[in-house]
């Protein structure tokens, strides 16, 4: 086995169940090559494969490389483009992937920096397609990340166990192409932030899209959000993004005045029946980064929504915040580790901006295997 040691101290590719995969791929041997273990890892997890070629017409080969590999279930769907000229059909690779994506809830295909055209062409327009609901990550193609410029915080790596290499070097005997053990791929997050209509969909289709009354994630979430508020009473606090209301009733026990907002109607008005009996709440409708009141309060908080917004507005929602925040007042920050389908960044990639801010201290630290809970003080 090759030793990638410097590509080792990336993160692993997460562990997550996934229900659809599609793989898009330029040539037949791509998708072997590259991702070869780590289709078997989704495999043996139960998850559905596609994969879409689109030049050549050695699918004969192909499948009998997928075979080695035990991925016998994939089903290979060739597409008959001419090689080196997929630039040529952009609308074409369009509308056909489109079509096969709309039902993945995860997908890769290949980095659309890469030097040859075919894999830059179809890499760019399938992530331009996607659905948004969808996880998105590239691969490249027989090329090493010291080559390319790529955010470390979007690498992530799977290592092949013993059998899945053993696999994957009889898989690649049909192509040419080194037996790597470590595959890499990149996190291709969306760039602007999520939608409000993706969160309103949410809500249309139960009045609790995360379970947050029921799920002891979220229970014990909040639990932790309120034995780590450093101050026993607040006069004024602020929730931005408050769902349905239930981390706005327990905070309105420690607060004089809870003013809470978030931009879907519908949570609107599950917050505001939640909270009816709370005089000291009020509920509003409003989005982030405009709708946060100017100030001063004594604590502002936010719940799993940082990620969900991009550079400008994390950069627009951070300074209003600090700005309202008086001198001594918190901000708490609460978020998922994992990377949500349709966020820009994940939980500790939000956090860490908070961290540099000159402006905040920190005071408290939270960190276990599933969110990441900051304090900071206002100087």
């Amino acid at each position: 086995m090759t030793d990638n040691a410097p590509w080792l101290a990336a993160r692993p590719f997460p562990d997550d169940d996934y229900r659809h995969a599609l793989v898009v791929a330029a040539h037949p041997g791509d998708a072997p090559l590259s991702l070869g273990g780590l289709l078997q890892r989704l495999d043996e997890r139960g998850t559905a494969i596609e994969l879409v070629v689109a030049t050549g017409a050695a699918q004969d080969t192909l499948v009998d490389s997928l075979h080695a590999q035990g991925l016998s279930a994939v089903k290979v769907h060739t597409l008959g483009l001419p090689y080196s000229r997929l630039v040529e059909h952009r609308a074409e690779l369009a509308e056909r992937l489109t079509e096969r994506l709309a039902d993945a809830d995860v997908c890769f295909v290949p980095w659309p920096g890469d030097p040859h055209t075919d894999h830059a062409t179809i890499g760019d327009i399938a992530l331009r397609v996607a659905p948004r609901t969808a996880h998105r990550w590239s691969y490249p193609v027989g090329t090493w990340p010291e080559d390319l410029a790529v955010p470390r915080s979007h690498v992530f790596v799977h290592r092949l166990d013993r059998r899945q290499w053993q696999r994957k070097v009889a898989g690649l005997a049909t192509f040419a192409g080194p037996d790597q053990d470590v595959e890499i791929v990149f996190r291709e997050p969306p760039t602007r932030s999520a939608p409000v209509d993706r969160f309103a969909e949410l809500y249309d289709t139960t009045a609790d899209p995360w379970d947050v009354t029921t799920k002891w994630y979220e229970r014990r979430k909040r639990a932790v959000v309120l034995a780590c508020l450093p101050d026993e009473r607040y006069g004024s606090a602020v929730e931005p993004a408050c769902g349905n209301g239930a981390l706005t009733t327990a905070l309105a026990e420690r607060c004089g005045r809870v003013v809470a907002f978030d931009p879907v109607p519908a949570a609107v008005r599950a917050a505001r029946d939640r909270t009816a009996h709370l005089p000291s709440v009020r509920i509003t409708r409003g989005a982030l980064p405009v709708d946060l009141p100017p100030g001063p309060v004594d604590l502002v908080v936010f719940g799993e929504i940082l990620y969900y917004l991009d550079d400008t507005d994390l950069i627009s929602t951070v300074d209003r915040a600090v700005g309202a925040l008086r001198p001594g007042g918190h901000l708490v920050a609460v978020h998922w580790l994992h990377w949500a389908a349709e966020a820009p960044r994940d939980g500790m990639a939000a956090h860490r901006f908070l961290l540099a801010d000159a402006r905040l201290d920190q005071l408290v630290e939270h960190v276990d295997e599933e969110f990441v809970l900051h304090v900071l003080g206002r100087r």
